[in-house]
């Protein structure tokens, strides 16, 4: 169960549409695993398999809300988006970051309700129904898979001072990437 490397913004994967997962075996429970210890030591609330490199449709996801833990992977997930998204995000409740683009936070509109349908290890299909922080982690996973950044939804000024930290911090670039436990990076 080794910690990963997490691909920072510009590497190809990351901005590529994942495949379908077409048999869940042994490589499959390794890598979910591999996930979780990464996502863990980070640490996050989700990791996508595009941001360790592996463009495949896989996303964990670990969010404590008031003592119940959610805690789960998403094979081959779907969702569904209802209600409408916060029109003005603001920067005290809506501030989300990325492991990909570690160190910087800004405010991003999600939808306050989303329904997670996936696969779980046991190629069981389960579905999930998830408000607020679950409702965000579950969106922002899930567009990893299909290529998606946070940074990408930004709206103005906050899009532009993204495009600026990135440049500034010289990313962009495909082969950047980092180590949870060893780099002083965190979200």
């Amino acid at each position: 169960m080794p910690i990963r490397r997490i691909l920072i913004t510009g590497s190809p994967v990351l901005h590529t549409r994942a495949k379908e997962v077409d048999q869940i075996g042994d490589s499959v429970r390794a890598l979910v695993s591999d996930m979780f210890e990464t996502m863990d030591a980070a640490p996050g609330v989700g990791l996508a398999a595009p941001q360790i490199g592996v463009g495949l449709r896989i996303f964990v996801f670990s969010w404590d809300d008031q003592g119940v833990t959610h805690r789960g992977v998403a094979i081959n997930p779907t969702l569904a988006l209802s209600d409408s998204p916060v029109s003005e995000p603001t920067e005290e409740f809506d501030s989300e970051g990325c492991l990909s683009i570690p160190g910087e936070r800004f405010p991003l509109s999600r939808y306050g309700h989303a329904t997670l349908t996936a696969m779980n290890l046991e190629g069981n299909e389960f579905q999930i129904e998830a408000r607020g922080w679950l409702a965000r982690i579950f969106q922002h996973e899930y567009d990893h898979l299909d290529g998606i950044l946070y940074a990408d939804r930004l709206q103005k000024p906050y899009a532009r001072q993204m495009k600026k930290a990135i440049k500034q911090i010289g990313w962009g670039e495909p082969g950047e990437s980092w180590m949870p436990g060893e780099d002083d990076l965190e979200a």
